[in-house]
């Protein structure tokens, strides 16, 4: 079985080599352990990516997902309070209504995963009967029962830095799977960033790489000692939509930092974007620590509707 958070369920149907089928929270009740509007992808051969409960309704609804690839009709399913399936609890105590589309249109699926590839914002609607379609952006459905489900591009790390700090960042932020770029100028950055399986490459003066590609779900933080570095790739920075800009560092390394830009002509309003010091947890000294707090930050900002 392929493990629920290892891939996305509508890349992997969409690559699949046969037809598959998609099963989606379209309604709850009460408290849930997941979102209205969250998918599980089963395969052909019966794998399942992604995940709809705590492990509690999984293997039964890939059964009907079987029947439903079987004689091609949309299942309804309903979970917890109320169900005919009592055998099967929901431990949070609510309710889960889950539709299950057997053969999505395969078109739509790939046209789907190239604009997430592209980091778009896209959405679909899922009518009441089971059908997909793009939700036009400033659209109303065209029935007022349909669900929008929308994809929003995964927060994107852009890292510079040298030394610890830059590596077990980058690493943490590896390990959760988003998407990541470290720059730095020192070699054994490199060479450790490279063991950690880090995304990674090499700085130099001419500041930001075209290949940052920095956009309003990016993230971007600076973690040097040597500060000289970081004047010139923060103005480059601040001229993107990067929902984030953070700089490791104390009070006064903020001070000066901020009085360099503005000797630079930077206004005070965006000046005011540079956020330092940076983290959760004030004065953080050690490396790991130090990872986590950023991370915890950045991802905060996220859950507040970034």
């Amino acid at each position: 079985m392929t493990h629920p958070a290892a891939q996305d369920p509508w890349f992997e149907l969409a690559r699949s080599d046969a037809p598959g089928a998609i099963a989606v929270i379209s309604g709850i009740e009460g408290p849930a352990y997941r979102n209205v509007g969250t998918a599980m992808a089963i395969l052909h051969d019966g794998r399942r990516v992604g995940a709809l409960s705590a492990g509690c309704i999984e293997e039964d609804v890939v059964e009907h997902a079987r029947a439903a690839l079987a004689d091609g009709q949309v299942r309804k399913l309903h979970y917890g309070a109320g169900s005919p399936f009592f055998d099967l609890k929901l431990p949070c105590g609510g309710a889960l209504e889950i539709t299950v589309i057997p053969a999505p249109d395969r078109a739509l699926l790939c046209e789907l995963a190239a604009r997430r590839a592209r980091r778009e914002e896209t959405a679909l609607w899922l009518s009441a009967a089971g059908g997909l379609d793009f939700a036009q952006e400033g659209a109303e459905p065209g029935k007022l029962d349909a669900l929008r489900v929308a994809f929003r591009p995964k927060p994107r790390f852009v890292i510079f830095g040298a030394g610890a700090e830059a590596v077990f960042f980058s690493d943490l932020v590896r390990a959760t799977g988003a998407p990541h770029l470290l720059f730095t100028p020192e070699d054994a950055t490199f060479a450790n960033a490279i063991a950690a399986g880090c995304s990674v490459r090499m700085l130099d003066r001419a500041g930001i790489l075209p290949e940052a590609a920095i956009d309003a779900r990016t993230a971007v933080i600076f973690l040097f000692h040597d500060h000289d570095w970081e004047l010139e790739i923060l103005e480059a920075a601040l001229a993107t939509p990067a929902f984030y800009i953070g700089a490791q560092g104390s009070v006064r390394t903020q001070n000066r930092r901020l009085e360099g830009l503005r000797a630079r002509g930077i206004d005070a309003a965006t000046r005011a974007r540079v956020r330092g010091p940076i983290g959760l947890i004030r004065s953080a000294r050690d490396p790991r620590l130090l990872a986590v707090s950023v991370l915890a930050e950045v991802l905060a900002q996220v859950e507040n509707g970034v």
